[in-house]
C-alpha cells in the first residue's frame, strides 16, 4: 500500500523547525525560502514536465489496478477505517459501517470501543457514554454532521442518574443511523474547542455516498435470557440521485423496542460509627465493634425492570449544479423513551443518624473482618422499608444543519454551515412509593459466603401485605418530574486557499450559542401520606416481585411485596397535582435543580497546512492557533442571609489555543506521527450554578452546591505515534501521549451534619430529615490538576498468507495503558490525596477475530476495561469510589443466501458481565452489584 501523504513538495525547513519549537505557543511566521528558489531552464521545465507526465501514467495505472480489488463486509469496513485513519495528518480512529445502514454494532459507544483508548460505561446493560484515554465522557466533544451536538437521558442511579452535565449520551440514538465515526486524539485549529480527550465525530448517510437507486431493509428479532423478553429491531435507508447525479435525496430510519431486567444486590454505601460502630450501646455485640468498623448503610436486594423504544429518522438533500457549487440538508431526529420500575427492599436504619435509626438499632451477634467490615450481623430494632420507583423518560433529539460551498478557482474556496441541534429531555413521571415495617426482631445479613451477593433476611414474612404498613409520617409518596434540556445554534464560515503547490491557508469564524435547562417539581411534604379508605387493604395495592436469576444462596427473602404505583395511583389520584399532590418548583429542596447556564463562544483559526521534505524524508503537517471568547451566564438560587434568591452571574474568559501536527513518511509504509497543543474544556454544567440542591431520598442525604466562577480544564498534550502499514489492509502501530492538566475541577465530598452548614434549616421542610442529621456535602473547587501519560498499542491484518480457507481469518487488536497523578483537596482546599483520575482505566483491550468469505462470516470480540474510580474522595469515611474490571464478548454470523439477502446471528454479554461497583481501595465493600443477562439477536437483511 502507497502512502497517500505523497504530492509535490516545497522546502518549507524553515518553517518545520520554527513550528516545533514554539508548537504551544505560538504561529510561525511565514516562510519565504519558495520566493527565493531560482526560475527553472526550459530544459529544466521540459524535463519536469515528463517526469510528472510518467508519475500520472503509473498512478492511474496503479489506480485502475486496486480498483478492480473489492473488499466488502467487515473486512472492507476496517480498510476503509484505516484508510482514513493513514490520510489523517493527526491521531484519527474511525469506525465505517461494512455496509449501507449495516453498522457493526448495535450501539454506537460499543462500536466506539473498539477504538484504542475508548472505554464505555453502561446503563441498562447497554453503553452510555464513553472516555477517551483515561478522560470521561465530560472531556469529549461530539459533533454530528459537522456540528457540535449534546444529548441526555436519565439512567438508574447508580449509573449517573439523569443527565444534567456535558457528558454526550450515545444509547439514545440507534447505530443504523450512521456511516462512520471519527475520534480525533489530537488537537487542530480547524477543529472547534471543548475538548481535553477527543473530538468524536459522527455522520449520517448521503445520497452522494451511494450511485443512484438505493435501498436497503432489516428485521431483527432478539431475546434476553434473563427477562425472558422479546425484542424487535427494524431498519431501512432509500436513496436517489437524479439529473445526471447533481441532486440526491434520502431517507433513513431505525426502530428499536427493548425489555430488559437488571437484578442483583446494593447497600448505597457502606458507613462507620462511633466506639461503639454507632448502633446501640445496648447491644451485646458492641464491645466488638469499633470507630473504625464498617457496615452497609442499606443492604438490599434489587429488581429493576427496564422498557425502551429507540426511533430515529435522517434525511439528506443534496444539489451540486457545477462542479464549482454545492449545497446541501442534513436533518436528524431521534426519540428514546423508557419506562423504569426500581424495586427494593430496604434495611432502612443502617443509614439513619436520629434516634429512631442506628442509635437505636441492637446488635445481637456479628463477625467483622479482616478489613474492618461488619459482613455479618444479627439485629434488633431495625426498620425494613419496601418501595417501588416508576420513571417515564423521554429523550427528543432534533438537528437541521444547512451547508454550502463554493470554489471560486481552483486555488481558492469558501464553505459556510448553520445549523441548531436540541435535546430535550423529560421525566414527566417520577414517582416513588414506600412501605414499612418498624423496629424488626431478628434481621440479619450474611457477606460471609459471598462478599457481592450477601444472604438477607428481613426478621419477618415480607410476602405477606399484613405485615406491612403505610403511615402518615414514616411512609412517602414521592413526585419528582423534572427536564433538562440542551440547544446549540452553530454558524461558521471558513475558507481554503492554496496558495502554493505545497502549502494552504486556512482560516474561519465560528459563533456558537449554547443554553442549557434545569427543572424540577416535587410535593411540599412526600411524608404527608393518606390513610387508606374502608375496605381497601396494602393486598390491593402491592404486587410480588423477587430475584429470578440470582443466587443469593438459601435462608434469604430474596422475594417480597413491592407497592403497585399504578394501584394507588386508581386510589389516591396521585397525579392530580392537586391537594396534597400539588407538585412546585417552589419547593426548599428541589430549587437547585431549578437553573440556566448561557455560554456565547465565538472564536476564529488560521491554520496552515504544508507538504515538504525534511532531507530525504517527505513531512506533512498542519500548524495554527484558535482564539475563543466565553461569555456565560448562571442562573439559579442562591442562599443570601438565610433565605434562597434568584441570581445571576456572568463572567467571560478567553483563550489561545496553538496547535501543531507532523506526519514524516520515514519509508513507503512507515509512518511518524508527531502532535501539539493547547486544549480547553468547559466546566460541568452542574458545578456553575450559583445554587444549592438538597435531596433526601429515604436514608440518602445530600447537599450539592455550584460555583459559577469556576476555571475550565486547561492542558497541554503533545502525541507521538508510529505506524507500520506492512501489508495490505494491515496495520502494527504504538502511540504515546502525555497531557499536562494545568487545572482540574473537583467536587470535594464530606459527610457533616446540615446545621453545621450556615444552610436554613427551611430547606428541609416537608423531606423528613432533621438539621442535626448527617448529609454528604458535594461542592466543585479548582484544583492544581496533574499529569496523564500513556500509550497505544495496534494491530490489524487479514490473514491472506494463510492457505485456502484460512486466508478468510483476521484479526484486530489494541491495548491502552494510561497512568495520571492529579491533586485533589478537602472542601477547605487542603491537599489530600494524590491518585488516577475519576472515569480513568490504567489498562484497556479489544480483540476481535472474524472470518469473511464470500457468503458466510463471523466474528468474536472481547472488550476489556480496568477498575477505575468514580468518587474522590470518597464518601461517608470511604477513601475512594470505583466500579470494577469488566470483560465483554460479543459474537455474530451472517450468510449471504444471494445477493440481495442476507440472515445474521448476534450475541450480546454472552458471559453476562456483571456491574461490580466497589468502595473503598481496602476494604473493597459492594456498593452495586447487578445484572442484565445475555442479548441474541437474528435478523435478515435484503438489499436492492
Amino acid at each position: 500500500m502507497k502512502s497517500t501523504h505523497r504530492g509535490p513538495r516545497g522546502p518549507l525547513l524553515a518553517v518545520l523547525s520554527s513550528a516545533i519549537a514554539v508548537a504551544l505557543y505560538a504561529v510561525p511566521a511565514p516562510s519565504r525560502a519558495q520566493a527565493a528558489e531560482p526560475a527553472p531552464t526550459a530544459e529544466e521545465a521540459k524535463a519536469k514536465a515528463d517526469a510528472d507526465a510518467l508519475a500520472a501514467a503509473e498512478a492511474q495505472a496503479e489506480t485502475t489496478t486496486l480498483d478492480t480489488v473489492n473488499v466488502t463486509g467487515f473486512r472492507g469496513s476496517l480498510e476503509r477505517a484505516l484508510d482514513i485513519k493513514r490520510d489523517e495528518v493527526g491521531v484519527v480512529d474511525a469506525i465505517v459501517a461494512e455496509d449501507i445502514a449495516d453498522f457493526p454494532d448495535l450501539n454506537l459507544a460499543e462500536s466506539l470501543q473498539r477504538i484504542p483508548g475508548v472505554s464505555i460505561a453502561r446503563d441498562a446493560g447497554e453503553g452510555r457514554n464513553i472516555s477517551v484515554r483515561g478522560l470521561d465522557s465530560q472531556f469529549t466533544r461530539v459533533r454530528i454532521n459537522g456540528m457540535e451536538a449534546l444529548t441526555t437521558t436519565g439512567g438508574t442511579d447508580s449509573s449517573g442518574g439523569a443527565n444534567r452535565g456535558r457528558g454526550f449520551d450515545f444509547n439514545v440514538f440507534a447505530s443504523e443511523l450512521f456511516n462512520s465515526l471519527k475520534v480525533r486524539k489530537t488537537a487542530a485549529a480547524e477543529v472547534e474547542e471543548g475538548s481535553l480527550g477527543a473530538t468524536v465525530d459522527l455522520q449520517t448517510a448521503r445520497p452522494f455516498d451511494y450511485g443512484g437507486f438505493t435501498f436497503v431493509t432489516a428485521a431483527q428479532y432478539g431475546y434476553n435470557d434473563l427477562s425472558g423478553d422479546t425484542d424487535p429491531r427494524a431498519s431501512f435507508l432509500i436513496s436517489n440521485t437524479w439529473a445526471d447525479g447533481t441532486i440526491g435525496a434520502l431517507l433513513s430510519l431505525a426502530y428499536t423496542d427493548r425489555r430488559l431486567v437488571e437484578e442483583g444486590h446494593s447497600t448505597v454505601r457502606w458507613d462507620r460509627g462511633n466506639s461503639s460502630g454507632g448502633f446501640s450501646p445496648a447491644s451485646p455485640y458492641t464491645p466488638a465493634l469499633d470507630a473504625a468498623t464498617f457496615h452497609p448503610r442499606i443492604p438490599r436486594y434489587g429488581v429493576l425492570e427496564h422498557e425502551q423504544e429507540r426511533t430515529g429518522i435522517t434525511g439528506s438533500l443534496q444539489f451540486a449544479p457545477t462542479d464549482r457549487t454545492s449545497f446541501g440538508v442534513d436533518m436528524l431526529w431521534a426519540e428514546f423513551d423508557a419506562k423504569r420500575t426500581e424495586n427494593f427492599i430496604n434495611g432502612l436504619s443502617f443509614s439513619r443518624t436520629g434516634a429512631t435509626g442506628k442509635p437505636e438499632t441492637v446488635v445481637v451477634d456479628g463477625e467483622v473482618d479482616a478489613n474492618g467490615n461488619l459482613v455479618y450481623g444479627v439485629f434488633n430494632n431495625v426498620d425494613v422499608r419496601s418501595e417501588s420507583r416508576y420513571d417515564e423518560l423521554n429523550t427528543r433529539f432534533y438537528q437541521l444543519v444547512g451547508n454550502i460551498r463554493h470554489k471560486f478557482s481552483d486555488r481558492f474556496s469558501l464553505t459556510g454551515q448553520l445549523g441548531r441541534s436540541s435535546s430535550e429531555f423529560d421525566n414527566p413521571i417520577q414517582t416513588t412509593i414506600t412501605m414499612d415495617r418498624l423496629n424488626v426482631q431478628g434481621y440479619s445479613y450474611d457477606y460471609r459466603g459471598n462478599n457481592r451477593l450477601p444472604i438477607i433476611d428481613n426478621g419477618f414474612d415480607v410476602t405477606d401485605p399484613g405485615q406491612w404498613s403505610f403511615v402518615n409520617g414514616v411512609s412517602e409518596i414521592r413526585l419528582r418530574p423534572q427536564q433538562a434540556i440542551n440547544t446549540f445554534d452553530t454558524g461558521q464560515v471558513d475558507f481554503d486557499w492554496d496558495f502554493h503547490d505545497s502549502m494552504s491557508l486556512k482560516g474561519g469564524l465560528n459563533a456558537k450559542d449554547y443554553t442549557f435547562e434545569s427543572r424540577e417539581w416535587r410535593r411540599a411534604n412526600e411524608l404527608a401520606v393518606p390513610a387508606l379508605p374502608p375496605g381497601t387493604t396494602l393486598a390491593d395495592l402491592t404486587r410480588l416481585i423477587g430475584l429470578n436469576n440470582t443466587s443469593v444462596g438459601a435462608g434469604n427473602d430474596s422475594y417480597w411485596l413491592i407497592p403497585d404505583i399504578g394501584a394507588f395511583n386508581d386510589v389516591f389520584d396521585i397525579y392530580s397535582n392537586s391537594g396534597s399532590f400539588t407538585v412546585s418548583q417552589d419547593v426548599a429542596s428541589v430549587r437547585g435543580n431549578n437553573r440556566d447556564v448561557g455560554e456565547k463562544a465565538n472564536g476564529g483559526y488560521l491554520q496552515l497546512d504544508f507538504r515538504a521534505e525534511l532531507g530525504a524524508v517527505p513531512v506533512t503537517g498542519n500548524v495554527g492557533v484558535r482564539h475563543v471568547r466565553t461569555e456565560q451566564v448562571s442562573t439559579g438560587y442562591a442562599v443570601t442571609s438565610g433565605t434562597p434568591v434568584l441570581t445571576t452571574v456572568e463572567r467571560d474568559y478567553s483563550d489561545t489555543l496553538p496547535s501543531l501536527n507532523l506526519v514524516f513518511d520515514l519509508t513507503d509504509d512507515l509512518l511518524l506521527r508527531f502532535g501539539a497543543a493547547k486544549v480547553m474544556a468547559r466546566p460541568g454544567l452542574g458545578n456553575l450554578t450559583p445554587g444549592v440542591t438538597v435531596s433526601v431520598s429515604g436514608g440518602n442525604r445530600v447537599v450539592t452546591g455550584g460555583n459559577p466562577l469556576l476555571n475550565p480544564f486547561r492542558a497541554k498534550t503533545a502525541d507521538l505515534g508510529l505506524e507500520w502499514y506492512f501489508a495490505e489492509e494491515s496495520l502494527l502501530g504504538i502511540g504515546v501521549f502525555y497531557k499536562d492538566i494545568d487545572t482540574f475541577v473537583q467536587t470535594s465530598r464530606e459527610t457533616r451534619p446540615f446545621n453545621t452548614s450556615g444552610l436554613p434549616d427551611s430547606l428541609l421542610i416537608g423531606t423528613g430529615a432533621l438539621p442535626t442529621d448527617e448529609f454528604q456535602f458535594n461542592i466543585p473547587v479548582n484544583t492544581p490538576g496533574g499529569e496523564l501519560t500513556g500509550f497505544e498499542l495496534s494491530y490489524q491484518q487479514p490473514f491472506t498468507f494463510l492457505p485456502g480457507f484460512w486466508s478468510n481469518f483476521g484479526m484486530q487488536a489494541n491495548y491502552t495503558y494510561v497512568d495520571s497523578k492529579i491533586q485533589y483537596v478537602t472542601a477547605a482546599g487542603v491537599p489530600s490525596l494524590n491518585t488516577d483520575l475519576t472515569g480513568l482505566s490504567k489498562t484497556a483491550y479489544n480483540f476481535t477475530l472474524y472470518y469473511e468469505g464470500p457468503r458466510f462470516s463471523a466474528r468474536a470480540s472481547a472488550a476489556y476495561r480496568d477498575e477505575y474510580l468514580t468518587t474522590v474522595p470518597g464518601r461517608n469515611n470511604n477513601d475512594v469510589e470505583g466500579t470494577a474490571e469488566t470483560t465483554t464478548i460479543d459474537a455474530s454470523a451472517s450468510w449471504k443466501i444471494n445477493d440481495h439477502l442476507e440472515v445474521s446471528i448476534e450475541g450480546l454479554n454472552l458471559t453476562d458481565e456483571y456491574n461490580d461497583q466497589w468502595i473503598d481501595s481496602v476494604g473493597d465493600r459492594p456498593s452495586v452489584y447487578h445484572h442484565t443477562g445475555r442479548q441474541y439477536f437474528v435478523g435478515l437483511r435484503y438489499k436492492f
